[in-house]
Parts: C-alpha cells; structure tokens; sequence
C-alpha cells in the first residue's frame, strides 16, 4: 500500500486554496509582473538559462509576452537519469511568460495597461516580481525605490480590473436568469444565494486590494461559481524580491520586514529573495565551472565577514527555487518512467488518479487503463543496488499494482499496464 499523507494541523494547504479557482490542466503557466523595470525580463532569460526576451533598460522593450520553459530542478529524475543511461532523456519544464510593466492607471489603459492585463489573465500563477535595490543605471518609473508603493501600485490594478469583471459578472448573471425565466429586459430578477454570497465576500477583498485567493472561507459550491468569473486575484501569487548582490549575499535589506509586513496584511503568501545582479554574474561564467565555485566561495566569505554562520553564510543561486515554487504554486508534480531507451519526467497536477496520469503519457493508456505497476523513487533508491532495474524492489515488495482509485505521489516511478481493442469490421 501507498504511504499514508500526512495531515497537517494548520488548515488548508495554501498551495491547494489557490489552486481551487484554477484550470485542471498539466500544462499551467506563471507569470512575471511587476513595475517596468524591476527585473522581469532578465529574471525570465535566467531561469531559462538563455537570454529569450530582450532585456533592455527602457520601460516598455516587452511589448508582446515573452514565453519560455524552464527545466526543472529535479535530484530524483538526475538520479534515474545516472542509474538508467538511456539515450533519450527527457525533464520537466515549467512555462513561464514574462509580461511587460504595468504602471498606475493601467486598468483604465495608461501605458500599455488593457494589453498586459489580458496577458495576466491568460497566465495561472503569478510571480510578482518587486524592485528593492539601488540603481543609477537602471530608471524607475516613479523616479525612486520603494516597494511598498509599488506593491500598492501593482495590487491596486489587478483589484480595480477585478472590480470591473465583477461588476460585469453581475449583469451577466441577471441576464442570464431573464433568459431561463423568461423575464423582460427591465426586469431586476433576484440572484441566487450562493452567487450573491460569493460576490458579496469577492467584493469586500477586492476593496480592501486583498488577493481573491487568500480568502478560506468560500465554500465549494461558491468556488464553482467564482472559477467563471475570471479574476486575475484567484491566481496563487510568489512574492519575489530582487535584491543587490551586497543585500543577497548578506541576506539582509531595510526592505524585507516591510514587504513581510505589507504581504501579511494583504492575506499572506510566499517572498521569495533574490538578485539578478548576482545571478547574472553567476550565469556569465557557466563555461567556467571553477570560475563560478571561486565566486561563490569569494560570496560565502563576504557573507561570514558580515556576520552570518553555518548554512546561512552559503550563498548558492535561488533560480532552482524559483523554479520549483512556481511549479508548487501550479499544484503540479512528476512522475517518472524509467528505462534503457528514455527516462521521463511527466508532469500531472496533484490529485491525480492512476488512469489520468496514463492519459498524459497517451490517451490509449487511459482508455484501456488495466493496472499501474508503481514504485516509489525513494524505495527504488534504496533498494535497488546499483542495477537499472526494478527486481530488487520487487524483491523488497516495493513494486506493487495499483488499481483506478489510485492517487499518484510525488516521485512514482511508473509501468502502465492497459488493453485497447479495436471494434472489428462488420
């Protein structure tokens, strides 16, 4: 049997309360925003590890979104990769789309505002990237550094956009229930309680430039409802701060206790620190691993001289984190399959059931779903004795069958076993 999940005494997994106005989909999307600016595009050419989209210090040089994918960060498929050494490997990406700055007024169209809005819209997470360091080199739009007015700004466009759909969402919901009751135009029908009581509490976050999502207190039958609706503030959100390199390296800046502050007053969420100064400077010497290990030696001890110690004094790149939280944010994970000719990661969202996991790999595998022969990368690991093979896990009672009512774990290492016949010719 499957391990058991461990439950949690703090609520609701807030990646999952996020994840309740989403699409169902394997191939979900996050998406920069921010100030013109602050590190979008140049954030987006690291993670994809080549510079995609044209970074260039004018405020609008992105006018169309920029899409990229971005291999993710994975010990458990790097491990099957070593063990297997097939001739086709084959990660899972996570896509990103960098979207040109807003700036204040844009969901009344200043700037380039109605397009970018519609590109946020179109993404399913959010990385809100924030400006925190000092430039003369680099403009910003408001002629200074604070991010906290521009996380006001930010969050004051995407509410009042969603204050707009909602008052849309309103006359649409009365029209459609002329149509089914078969009432004149001037009619005022009543509206349903539940559609009321989601409206009602949408309304109040969104006046208070609190994100949709944050809130626990929509009940499932509310959700559905709001999943219509189309609010850009029901997507998850990451808080990613770009630092200067002193600030990163000694993971400290005036800055961060306010952004902690602001965020926890506007319904919480993840901060994620950073420095595309650092990690451009990282990137710049990826022909020259020796280069890079002195400069992150040469980081870790200017971190130590101002004081940090132990593993907080190791100062690494954070893109692979980036990378992972998005695809957290996503509710998405992988599943592999393993084997001579190709080792694959798969990527489904959490939750998923055994025949829908077949599906991703072919839609025969779903249809004709018999069994899944699963085994987890962990008992693998620790089982199977240096042979690309699952016998010793079999040896173990760790490859086992799993039936229809199977939900996939993180890091199944899976055999579909299915039937398909073809309807013979009359």
């Amino acid at each position: 049997m499957p391990p058991k999940k461990k439950q949690t005494e703090e609520g609701p997994d807030p990646l999952m309360r996020a994840a309740r106005f989403g699409r169902v989909k394997n191939t979900l999307s996050m998406g920069f925003v921010g100030l013109p600016n602050v590190g979008k595009s140049t954030l987006t050419n690291l993670l994809a590890g080549a510079l995609h989209a044209e970074a260039a210090n004018y405020p609008f040089c992105t006018i169309d979104p920029n899409v990229v994918q971005c291999i993710v960060p994975d010990q458990k498929f790097k491990y099957l990769v070593e063990t297997f050494k097939p001739s086709s490997i084959v990660p899972a990406v996570l896509k990103v789309t960098d979207i040109a700055g807003l700036i204040k007024g844009a969901s009344e169209g200043a700037g380039l505002g109605n397009a970018f809005l519609s590109h946020i819209a179109a993404v399913d997470g959010i990385f809100h990237l924030i400006r925190a360091f000092d430039s003369d080199e680099v403009i910003h739009v408001d002629d200074s550094v604070d991010p906290i007015r521009d996380l006001e700004t930010i969050q004051s466009e995407l509410c009042m956009k969603d204050k707009e759909t909602l008052t849309k969402t309103v006359e649409k919901e009365k029209e459609r229930v002329r149509k089914e009751k078969g009432l004149a135009r001037a009619a005022d029908p009543p509206l349903s309680e539940t559609f009321m009581s989601a409206y009602e509490t949408c309304k109040r976050l969104i006046d208070n430039n609190t994100p949709v999502q944050t809130c626990e207190e929509f009940t499932m039958a509310e959700v559905e409802v709001i999943k219509d609706w189309g609010l850009i503030t029901t997507k998850p959100v990451i808080y990613v701060v770009n630092l200067s390199s002193k600030n990163y390296i000694r993971k400290g800046s005036k800055w961060l206790p306010k952004i902690n502050e602001w965020v926890k007053s506007h319904g919480g969420g993840q901060i994620i620190p950073i420095s595309c100064d650092f990690e451009q400077t990282l990137f710049d010497m990826k022909d020259d691993p020796e280069g890079q290990k002195a400069y992150l030696d040469q980081c870790t001890e200017e971190a130590k001289a101002a004081g940090l110690q132990g593993p907080q004094a190791e100062v690494k790149s954070i893109i692979p984190r980036l990378i992972r939280a998005g695809r957290a944010a996503l509710c998405l994970q992988s599943f592999y399959t393993a084997g001579p000719k190709e080792v694959r990661a798969w990527t489904i969202m959490r939750g998923t059931a055994a025949p829908q996991a077949a599906g991703v790999i072919h839609t025969d595998f779903e249809r004709g779903f018999i069994c899944a022969e699963v085994c987890n990368f962990d008992d693998f690991k620790a089982l199977h004795a240096g042979q690309a093979s699952m016998a010793k896990a079999k040896e173990g009672g760790k490859y086992r069958q799993e039936g229809k009512g199977y939900i996939m774990a993180e890091g199944d290492i899976c055999n579909f076993q299915f039937n398909v016949t073809t309807a013979k010719k009359k």
